[in-house]
């Protein structure tokens, strides 16, 4: 694993641009996975990668659709939250496995709730969150 790139951020708005630079790092097919406790900015996180792929479409939570698809910029958004979702049956019922052909980016919330799923996957970043204040967060990216 190479050295994690660490981002303080004070706020939502400064969390959606630290994931809008960390999105140039991106490629079609990579999956983002997310670790941090409810409310730590995980939708955020997302809102700046899709920004950065040119998506105005609003970026909100999928805890109740499990996916959202956001269109129309130079790379397809998938977002995942995997809140209700624990094992690997759940996951294929969900048609995850289906969005890793589409050449997007995919981007899970709650990921630690399938522990092997990084297994199961190629390129995938690991993004954690943590509250350190109110409003400020550590966020720690690696591969």
């Amino acid at each position: 694993m190479n050295t994690p790139e660490v981002y303080e951020t004070g706020s939502a708005e400064e969390t959606i641009a630290a994931a809008e630079r960390f999105a140039a790092s991106l490629k079609a097919g990579d999956t983002v996975l997310y670790t941090g406790e409810m409310g730590a900015g995980k939708t955020h996180f997302t809102k700046g990668i899709a920004r950065h792929f040119g998506i105005t479409e609003g970026v909100a939570s999928p805890t109740f659709a499990i996916v959202n698809e956001y269109t129309g910029g130079t790379l397809d958004v998938f977002h995942f939250d995997l809140f209700r979702i624990s094992t690997f049956d759940d996951l294929y019922a969900t048609g995850f496995f289906d969005y890793l052909d589409r050449g997007g980016i995919i981007c899970v919330e709650w990921s630690e709730n399938v522990p092997t799923l990084a297994e199961n996957l190629e390129n995938v970043w690991r993004v954690d969150i943590a509250k350190t204040g109110e409003n400020s967060r550590r966020i720690t990216i690696g591969k």
